[in-house]
C-alpha cells in the first residue's frame, strides 16, 4: 500500500483548488476545537491562581449579599489553626453612580491583610504605609490599569449602598497570587481600604457599624482545613447568623457558576463545528470519487483489487485531512500565543491569556483529523470500490 502513496499524492493534486478549499475548512475548524478544547483547563488554571488551598471563605448561610456580627472574626482567630483571619464589607464604590461599579471595593482589616495573603506578593513598604495610613488602598494591578492610577494617586469613590463618598490615596498594589510553579501571578481589579475609615465615616453619619460581609481565614496546614470549617460552621449553629464555610476554590467556583455553563454551550459549539465539517470533507470525498468513476473503472479492468482501491481512495481522505489538521493544530499555537499577547498589552481580557495549548490538546487535535478522514472516505470509497465494472463501464459508455 504504501508504493501507492506517490499516486494518493498525484491525486490530491488534481484539482489544487477544492484540495486547498477543503483543507483550508479542516485547518480553521481544527484550530477553533483545539482552542476551545482548553477552555476548560483555562478556566481551572484561573480558579487555581485565585485559590489558596489553606485559605477559607466563612460567609452567611443564607448567601454573601448578607452581614455578619463583626464578634464572629475573633472566635474564627481564636480556633487553634487558624493563622490569621481578615473580614471583607462590600463597600459598592463607584468613581461615577452613573456608571456603576466598575471594581470590587471592599474595607478590610488592614493589619491582617499580609498574613492571610502572603502568597500575594504584596512589597511590604507599601503593606506598611497602608497600615498607617487612614485613608490609605492596595488596589489590584487589573484596576490599576484600567483606570490609568499609580501609586500615590487621589482617588474618591461614592458608594452604592452607603450615604457615604469617600477619598483614598493609593498605598500599593496587589500583584494577584502567584502561582507555586511558576512568576505568572492573577492580574486581580480588588480595592482595599481601612475598615475603621469607614466605620469612622459612617459614625459621623450617626449609623454605628459592628457587621461584615464575610471572613477570609488562613490555616497552618491544609489537612487541617476540612476540620476547622466544619468547626467554624458548628460555632455559629443556631445562632443569629449560621455560617457556611469553604474553601477558596470552592468559592470561586461558585461565584463563577455562570461562567461554567458557558463552558459547556462552548464545548457544544465545538461539537459542531466538528460535525459541520464532517459533512464538508463527506461533500468533497462523494464528489470527487463520482468524478473518477471511469478511472475507477478501468483500474478494476486492469487488475486492481477492490480492497487496493478502497485504500488509496480512503488514503486521500485521510491525509487531506490529517495534513490540514496537523496545520489547524499548529495554528491554535499561534491563535493561544497572539491571545496572550493580547492580554499582555490589555489586561481587560484576563480569561483569554490563560488559553495553553497542551500536548494532550494537540494529540487529540490530530486524532480527531484524522478520523474524520477515515469517516468522510470510508463510504464513498467503500461504494466505489464494490461497483460493478460492466455496470459503471455501461453508464459511461
Amino acid at each position: 500500500m504504501i508504493r501507492f502513496l506517490p499516486l494518493v499524492a498525484r491525486n490530491l493534486g488534481r484539482n489544487p483548488l477544492r484540495t486547498a478549499l477543503t483543507g483550508g475548512a479542516i485547518l480553521l475548524a481544527i484550530a477553533l476545537v483545539c482552542v476551545l478544547r482548553t477552555m476548560p483547563a483555562a478556566f481551572d488554571a484561573i480558579l487555581s491562581r485565585l485559590s489558596n488551598n489553606t485559605r477559607v471563605s466563612i460567609h452567611h448561610s443564607a448567601g454573601i449579599v448578607y452581614s455578619m456580627p463583626y464578634a464572629y472574626l475573633n472566635k474564627v482567630r481564636s480556633i487553634p489553626g487558624v493563622v490569621d483571619a481578615v473580614s471583607w464589607t462590600w463597600f459598592g464604590g463607584a468613581i461615577d453612580p452613573d456608571e456603576g461599579v466598575t471594581f470590587p471595593n471592599f474595607a478590610v482589616d488592614a493589619e491582617h491583610v499580609a498574613t492571610v495573603y502572603e502568597d500575594y506578593a504584596l512589597d511590604p513598604a507599601e503593606v506598611a504605609d497602608f497600615e498607617r495610613t487612614r485613608t490609605g488602598a492596595l488596589v489590584g494591578q487589573r484596576a490599576m490599569t484600567d483606570n490609568g492610577w499609580k501609586v500615590g494617586d487621589l482617588v474618591t469613590l461614592k458608594s452604592t449602598i452607603y450615604p457615604l463618598e469617600l477619598e483614598f490615596r493609593i498605598a500599593g498594589t496587589v500583584p494577584g497570587a502567584s502561582l507555586r510553579t511558576s512568576s505568572e501571578s492573577t492580574n486581580l481589579p480588588v480595592f482595599w481600604f481601612h475598615r475603621e475609615y469607614l466605620v469612622e465615616a459612617l459614625r459621623e453619619q450617626g449609623i454605628e457599624f459592628d457587621v461584615l460581609g464575610n471572613i477570609w481565614a488562613r490555616v497552618d496546614d491544609p489537612a487541617k482545613v476540612p476540620a476547622i470549617m466544619a468547626q467554624v460552621d458548628e460555632m455559629f449553629r443556631n445562632s443569629e447568623a449560621e455560617t457556611v464555610s469553604e474553601t477558596e476554590k470552592s468559592f470561586f467556583t461558585s461565584f463563577f457558576s455562570q461562567v461554567q455553563g458557558l463552558l459547556v454551550v462552548i464545548q457544544a459549539v465545538a461539537l459542531l463545528v466538528t460535525l459541520c465539517i464532517v459533512f464538508i470533507a463527506a461533500n468533497t470525498a462523494s464528489m470527487t470519487v463520482r468524478e473518477r468513476m471511469r478511472e475507477i473503472a478501468v483500474l478494476r479492468a486492469i487488475g486492481f483489487g477492490r480492497n487496493l482501491l478502497f485504500g488509496t481512495l480512503l488514503a486521500e481522505a485521510a491525509l487531506l485531512s490529517t495534513a490540514a489538521g496537523t496545520a489547524g493544530v499548529f495554528a491554535s499555537l499561534g491563535l493561544a500565543k497572539w491571545l496572550a499577547a493580547m492580554g499582555t498589552a490589555n489586561p481587560a481580557m484576563g480569561p483569554l491569556t490563560a488559553f495553553v495549548v497542551t500536548n494532550a490538546v494537540l494529540v487529540q487535535g490530530i486524532f480527531l483529523a484524522f478520523l474524520i478522514g477515515i469517516v468522510t472516505g470510508a463510504i464513498p470509497a467503500f461504494g466505489a470500490s464494490r461497483r460493478s465494472v460492466a455496470l459503471t463501464l455501461r453508464e459511461i459508455f
